[in-house]
């Protein structure tokens, strides 16, 4: 493939990073000469000085060969023209970065009217991030949705967990029949376990559920005594103001820390119901005033790194359950880690995690495969594939447990929607005709069609 990347900031180079280590060819746009000369000598791609929003920058680079175009420059209407005048030399497929609110609400507009494939919104998706990890503890990392209904999260097995030293049957009959061991990470190795697998204390397990379903299976276990109620945020930028408003119309009781007296104000029209605090002042004393070691989830969202890794480590020094930081600097991630802080918000790497599922989907889509939605897990050494299982499917009504029905090593059927319900599928499960179908593999398998997973 083909693949266009305009703008070599901080999210820029990180995608450069990650599809460098395939096989794509790969052009970088930038204004600034010296940046490109940086991605150059770091990576092997292509790069051009100029403006990605130029015809004739656009030529140079290849836009009418190429297959992919993704503007990430930090001028939204930069980003738009970019991928305009993309489509129109020829690129197939085109992303724009858009930050500005009021371009980030005409995504439907800017996509069926403009043709834009794609549209990444860091302040409006980060926002979703945090939403759909509230309530999650630092020993838990999620690793996303699969689509709408399928939620992912991996977990380390502690001492005392009730999953410890059962196998996977007893676990679905005993603890909790809703949730799927999908994945398990044992000193470095990778495991995608049978029935009779066995968890050990260390393992990090990757559990697959249904979304609305996720928060009660992880009570279930242990991991979570009940789904947070009272949130704390503090910042109450554009991220912020998204986010309230997911969780207001969620019935949570919401309070919100900002140091900006107008934009208080503004926050307290749009949002009535929500508790708007105005501080600016020793944190630790302000988080005191509002209630902190009450609180089932602290959120922290201001545009500086140091403030929220001294707000959520006080957070967690007041037991609050679920803490989820911001935090725009890689090297500042390992402070929170060490106290097993592990749930971060970072605006590049969500943007990047976005846009490498959009590559790989676009890949496979082209591909002469079967694959129709596509991401990595359990880092990055297993897939996940979804299939619909077509006419010309070997094994259609046979139990999973039939010795027949023999997949190869290391792949397992996490998951059947059928009918818009979720199905976790049992030994006494089977796949008909016009099932869609989660596949979790090992990613030596490289499996392209349903077919594909069996011995």
């Amino acid at each position: 493939m083909k693949i266009i990347i305009v703008g070599a900031g901080r999210t820029g180079c990180s995608l450069i990073g990650a599809l460098s280590k395939k096989n794509y060819d790969i052009t970088v746009i930038d204004r600034h000469r010296d940046l490109v000369e940086s991605v150059t000598d770091r990576y092997s791609v292509s790069g051009i000085a100029g403006s990605g929003a130029s015809k004739e920058t656009l030529l140079k680079a290849g836009a009418d060969t190429a297959d992919i175009l993704i503007a990430l420059t930090p001028v939204d209407e930069i980003n738009i023209l970019s991928c305009l005048r993309g489509k129109a030399l020829g690129v197939v497929k085109t992303v724009a970065r858009i930050f500005q609110p009021d371009f980030a609400s005409e995504k439907k507009a800017l996509h069926e009217e403009q043709g834009i494939d794609y549209i990444i919104s860091p302040k409006s998706d980060m926002a979703k991030e945090a939403a759909e990890n509230i309530g999650f503890p630092g020993i838990v990392k999620p690793e996303g949705l699969f689509g709408e209904q399928i939620r992912m999260v991996s977990l380390t097995v502690l001492p005392d967990s009730p999953l410890r030293d059962k196998n996977l049957i007893e676990i679905r009959k005993d603890i909790d029949k809703e949730i799927l061991i999908a994945t398990v990470l044992r000193d470095g190795k990778l495991y995608v376990p049978d029935g009779q697998f066995r968890i050990a204390e260390g393992d990090i397990i990757g559990i697959a559920a249904e979304k609305s379903r996720i928060a009660r299976s992880l009570q279930r276990i242990g991991v979570m005594k009940h789904p947070a109620r009272k949130i704390m945020i503090t910042g109450g930028g554009v991220t912020a103001q998204y986010l309230v408003g997911m969780l207001l119309e969620d019935k949570k009781s919401v309070t919100v820390i900002e140091s900006d007296l107008e934009r208080c104000r503004e926050l307290m029209e749009k949002f009535p119901s929500a508790k708007i605090s105005y501080g600016d002042g020793q944190m630790s004393e302000i988080l005191e005033e509002e209630g902190i070691s009450s609180c089932d989830a602290l959120v922290s969202l201001t545009d500086r790194d140091e403030t929220n890794l001294v707000t959520s480590m006080y957070a967690w020094s007041r037991n609050v359950p679920s803490i989820l930081t911001r935090i725009d600097e890689p090297g500042h991630l390992n402070l929170l880690h060490r106290v097993n802080l592990d749930i971060t918000l970072s605006p590049s790497e969500i943007s990047v995690n976005k846009l490498i599922r959009f590559v790989g989907n676009a890949e496979a889509g082209d591909a002469p495969n079967e694959i129709e939605k596509y991401c990595t897990v359990a880092d990055n050494m297993a897939e996940v594939l979804q299939f619909t299982v077509g006419g010309d499917f070997l094994k259609p009504d046979m139990p999973f447990k039939d010795p027949a029905f023999a997949l190869k090593k290391n792949v397992i059927i996490a998951s059947v929607i059928r009918d818009q319900k979720v199905i976790l599928p049992d030994g006494n499960s089977s796949l008909k005709k016009g099932d869609r179908v989660i596949v979790v593999s090992e990613k030596k398998h490289h499996i392209e069609r349903l077919n594909g997973i069996f011995a």
